[in-house]
């Protein structure tokens, strides 16, 4: 039997960031500056005979092939976003994104490590003057995509769902958008390190800063990598957020008349956590538990169990 639009106990799994539309416009701006760089930089060292700046355009094209996926991951959440295929929407797409392009830019600190260690053994020849305005250039796209894709902390709104969604306002955590300003902050970084590097071997005559500076880069870009592989990861995996269960603990057990048998409380989108709590209570119902639930603003989406003193000592 079909129920009716209008019946209370339906409701939707769209557990997308309060600032998705948002982000997805500044992402798709950020692509547009990358890309026309990337040209600038491949046109240059072509016309000027340039190694490095002809690397550094096709570097720089990698960067903006990450950044249009997390433009695509957006608009796929969005357009997938009521599809009965996800179980729990579609707030985690996202998380595979930042995934994948955390894993690229590991794999590209590698690279620049790699050949940053070859050239201190080998160096070559550096075209300093062209490098130096190329790089600068780079470093300035690199401030404005960062301001674009900067201050992207938002609150999130309140989803009214009538039986089982508590609502809630709290800080957003869009691992998308914060794999794209680790793109952005790469590149501003190895931009810096490499203005400091090309006018010192200018200058100076430190050739070999070039190739240090590229170690340094690349040790801190692969920092970065790990460090969202591993919260992307977490988020991918369903690992049990403590703080929020510690919550649901305190809310369900402080009145003594009630125990936690079985816990599950994980992300499902930029600001949404889902809970299945099952309880052992002899004198209390479903709805009790609801409304201790409700002061935990980080679950959207709670389903709750509970078991008769008989049923928990035999389960």
């Amino acid at each position: 039997m079909t129920l009716p639009d209008a019946d209370p106990l339906t409701h939707d799994h769209v557990f997308l960031g309060s600032a998705h539309d948002e982000n997805t416009r500044r992402t798709l701006w950020v692509v547009a500056l990358t890309a026309a760089m990337m040209v600038c930089e491949i046109v240059a060292g072509w016309l000027t005979g340039s190694m490095a700046l002809l690397a550094d355009g096709f570097h720089m094209a990698t960067h903006a092939g990450a950044l249009m996926a997390a433009a695509l991951a957006y608009r796929y959440a969005r357009r997938h976003a009521s599809s009965a295929r996800f179980s729990f929407g579609t707030g985690k797409v996202g998380d595979l994104a930042g995934f994948g392009s955390a894993l690229v830019l590991g794999i590209m600190a590698l690279g620049i490590a790699g050949e940053s260690v070859a050239r201190l053994f080998e160096p070559v020849d550096v075209a300093f003057a062209e490098a130096t305005w190329i790089a600068a250039l780079g470093l300035a796209v690199n401030v404005a995509s960062a301001l674009l894709l900067g201050g992207h902390h938002h609150h999130g709104r309140g989803h009214g769902h009538d039986h089982d969604h508590p609502h809630r306002g709290h800080e957003s955590h869009d691992n998308n958008l914060r794999a794209a300003h680790a793109h952005v902050l790469a590149d501003a970084l190895t931009s810096v390190l490499a203005i400091v590097a090309l006018l010192a071997g200018r200058y100076l005559g430190w050739v070999w800063l070039d190739p240090v500076m590229g170690i340094v880069g690349g040790l801190v870009i692969g920092r970065w990598s790990w460090a969202l592989m591993r919260d992307t990861a977490a988020v991918l995996l369903d690992s049990t957020d403590t703080g929020v269960a510690a919550e649901v603990r305190e809310a369900v057990e402080g009145a003594g008349d009630a125990r936690i048998v079985d816990l599950h409380v994980w992300r499902i989108g930029p600001e949404a956590h889902a809970c299945i709590v099952s309880v052992a209570a002899p004198a209390i119902d479903a709805e009790t538990i609801r409304r201790r639930l409700a002061p935990v603003h980080e679950i959207t989406h709670l389903t709750v169990e509970v078991r008769r003193a008989r049923q928990a000592a035999v389960a």
